[in-house]
């Protein structure tokens, strides 16, 4: 076999010879995919860390707003001094209820889009 032929089988090798009915991958694409999907996957991360870790999570601020809330015990009790800076156990109840809220609304809309596709007829 000469040399010109094994070059051709070579370079036969990377040519785009491949009909409509093969797929194309665009490298762009997939590098945006892979973006898109980390950028998720930060953002769930942040969402749920703010709402069950961040200053004790909501899940431990739950059953003390009850008691001062039906006056069981004074916000005192649990550290509050009425200050911004000394809320005690309270500390990050707003970070918190935001993340407890975007929640929600993520769950929402994806609840809505499922229903949307559901009832599209076939």
């Amino acid at each position: 076999m000469s040399p010109a032929a094994i070059w051709k089988r070579w370079v036969a090798l990377f040519e785009e010879d491949e009909g409509p009915e093969v797929p194309r991958y665009d490298p762009v694409h997939l590098a945006a995919v892979l973006v898109a999907c980390l950028a998720v996957i930060g953002v769930l991360f942040w969402l749920l860390w703010t709402l069950l870790c961040y200053d004790g999570g909501l899940p431990s601020k739950v059953g003390p707003f009850f008691a001062v809330l039906l006056r069981l015990k004074t916000p005192a009790s649990y550290g509050w001094l009425g200050t911004p800076d000394r809320q005690g156990l309270f500390e990050g109840w707003l970070a918190n209820l935001a993340a407890l809220a975007v929640s929600a609304l993520v769950v929402a809309l994806l609840y809505k889009a499922d229903r949307r596709r559901a009832s599209r007829p076939r």
